[in-house]
């Protein structure tokens, strides 16, 4: 299944780029697993609250697009 309607998207220097997986299973592996570390680190804020803030904030946008980049290094190093 795609990721409905609330896909999220950073544009940068005229070039937009979706942020994070396709789909909606994909997305619960990455937050699942990146989720309880950033809780931990950022102990004033949630994951849940960057992904909402995401929506509007560009430099939101590039820590959420981060946190997905090791998600996906963490997957790839799981089944590669």
């Amino acid at each position: 299944m795609k990721h409905a309607g609330d896909k999220l998207y950073m544009a940068s220097n005229g070039i937009v780029q979706p942020i994070g997986p396709e789909t909606d299973e994909e997305w619960a592996i990455f937050i699942s697993l990146v989720r309880d570390e950033y809780d931990r680190l950022h102990p004033d804020d949630t994951f849940d609250d960057l992904k909402r803030r995401a929506r509007f904030s560009k430099e939101d946008q590039g820590i959420l697009r981060d946190w997905m980049a090791i998600a996906a290094q963490r997957v790839a190093a799981a089944t590669g």
